[in-house]
């Protein structure tokens, strides 16, 4: 009886605290800050889009001609909404890109689009934030360490594993509504 009393006591402590913490629990999401912006910090657009929604544009700072065309169609090919080709890389990165997979440029309007980019690179391309770009376009920037774009799984898995996009520094939450 005393077992049952006891096993009885823990089932409904259980049960308090489930709820306590479900009710309690505000999480509104990875990217949220409160709902203001620090001073001098801007607004930027973290929200995780489709693939028909990203535009990109392709620099080759390779030894190899041609990838950044092949790159382009690939991202086209995986429903991109734009990935365009440009011959001379803007302002290359240290050592001509040749110590990287790719780099990755981007501005607050694209911080979510960047984040879904750096998926194809399987994460190991570089990130440069610049908050005074207003374009709405990632522009990679091919590295001599670039082979080619992962398969759609493995994309698919290097979303997962990176999670929700995270606001770069000196940026705020963008409000959606």
């Amino acid at each position: 009886m005393r077992a049952l009393v006891v096993v009885g006591v823990l089932i409904v402590a259980a049960a308090v605290f489930v709820i306590v913490a479900v009710v309690k629990d505000h999480q509104t999401g990875p990217v949220a800050q409160g709902g203001k912006c620090a001073e001098g910090a801007v607004m930027a657009n973290a929200k995780l889009p489709t693939q028909q929604e990203v535009k990109v544009t392709i620099y080759n700072a390779t030894n190899r001609t041609g990838v950044a065309s092949d790159v382009a169609n690939d991202f086209l090919s995986r429903q991109f909404k734009e990935a365009k080709v440009v011959t001379n890389a803007p302002n290359p990165p240290v050592n001509k890109a040749g110590d990287v997979v790719a780099v990755i440029r981007f501005g607050p309007q694209t911080v979510g689009a960047a984040w879904l980019v750096r998926a194809y690179f399987l994460d190991q391309a570089r990130p440069e934030f610049d908050k005074a770009r207003q374009d709405d376009k990632v522009e990679i920037i091919l590295g001599g360490k670039f082979k080619q774009l992962p398969t759609t799984t493995e994309v698919n898995q290097a979303i997962a594993a990176l999670g929700n996009p995270e606001l770069p520094e000196g940026t705020c939450a963008k409000d959606e509504g």
